[in-house]
């Protein structure tokens, strides 16, 4: 049955960045194409979350069980009363758990199921995890994607087709991106030797003025062989591959960000394993802090040409609170 009614998530937080549990209609302030909307009404609801998690790992910079202890703390710092699904992908998506409350199942699915594979198809994952939510209500449609974003051709899919069914389906997503990992990492696999004169020399240089190469030193002094750092290209093809990979994830990197911009979800970049173990844990809490604001636009959804998109802006009318939405929605 077609509604007109506009369910859209948004996150309420305090100046210092946590759930404000007190967000009331006349705190809000919702524009649609420019123009002032009348809030029905703003509900906390549980939330419906699936785990996208990228195994893909053909040039070995992605680490699973990484990936998996991600996962488990993001899941662990979701409310138990959230709905949590999980899938992974490489050259194909496989879902891992449909939606559960189980914690214990859960846990079970990420420590045995997940494998890693070849290359990622990216845009083939979005699009199957798109699908997961044809049943759950709008508003409530999370996805937590760890990922390089890289994605492989020969897909079914294109990206362009996936993001356009992910938006249709007003499904907010949080990412954690490997991006920056990952070039850095690449950046310590340079292979380097030290270049000298090849010469022997014994420890102690002065007792042995033969061996010190040069007997017209005086002792207790050595003729130090000049050293320097040399770059051994010992697989130029994989050495291409490699630049290729970086300048690919500098590309998805930016598209994760508008992704995450877009949807009203949030995109962690983190510098180190430290950094991002620290940092995981903000994504549960984004979640947590989402309610479900519903109005009836005053241009019909009946009315709106197929496909079409609407802009959306949501403004805080509180003094310390902070609002995020997403950005626009297609009609559906």
């Amino acid at each position: 049955m077609f509604t007109e009614e506009v369910r859209l998530p948004v996150s309420a937080t305090d100046t210092y960045g946590h759930y404000d549990p007190a967000l009331e209609i006349d705190d809000v302030l919702v524009l649609e194409d420019g123009q002032p909307q009348q809030i029905r009404s703003i509900q906390h609801l549980p939330a419906n979350v699936l785990l996208l998690l990228d195994t893909g790992n053909e040039l070995g910079l992605k680490d699973t069980r990484l990936t998996r202890d991600v996962a488990i703390r993001i899941i662990s710092a979701l409310h138990t009363d959230n709905r949590i699904a999980i899938m992974q992908f490489a050259t194909r998506p496989e879902l891992l758990q449909s939606w559960t409350t189980d914690r214990s199942a859960i846990d079970k699915v990420l420590k045995t199921k997940l494998n890693s594979g070849k290359s990622s198809r990216l845009a083939n994952a979005i699009a199957a995890a798109s699908d997961q939510f044809k049943d759950t209500p709008a508003g409530t449609r999370h996805i937590v994607l760890i990922t390089d974003g890289v994605n492989a051709p020969g897909g079914q899919v294109t990206m362009t087709s996936a993001l356009k069914q992910l938006n249709s389906m007003q499904v907010s997503v949080h990412i954690v991106s490997y991006t920056v990992l990952a070039r850095q990492t690449l950046q310590t696999q340079t292979k380097v030797i030290r270049g000298g004169d090849g010469v022997q020399r014994d420890a102690n240089p002065a007792s042995n003025p033969v061996a010190n190469g040069d007997p017209t030193l005086p002792p207790g002094t050595t003729r130090t062989p000049g050293f320097k750092i040399v770059t051994i290209d010992t697989d130029v093809a994989m050495r291409r591959k490699r630049k290729e990979y970086e300048r690919a994830t500098r590309a998805s990197e930016e598209q994760l960000v508008a992704i995450a911009e877009e949807s009203g979800g949030r995109i962690l970049l983190p510098d180190s394993i430290e950094s991002l173990l620290s940092q995981v844990e903000s994504i549960s809490r984004d979640i947590g802090s989402q309610y479900v604001i519903t109005y009836r636009p005053t241009r019909p959804l009946a009315s709106a040409k197929s496909g079409e998109y609407r802009r959306v802006e949501v403004a805080s009318k509180r003094v310390g609170l902070h609002l995020r939405s997403r950005q626009g929605y297609v009609v559906p």
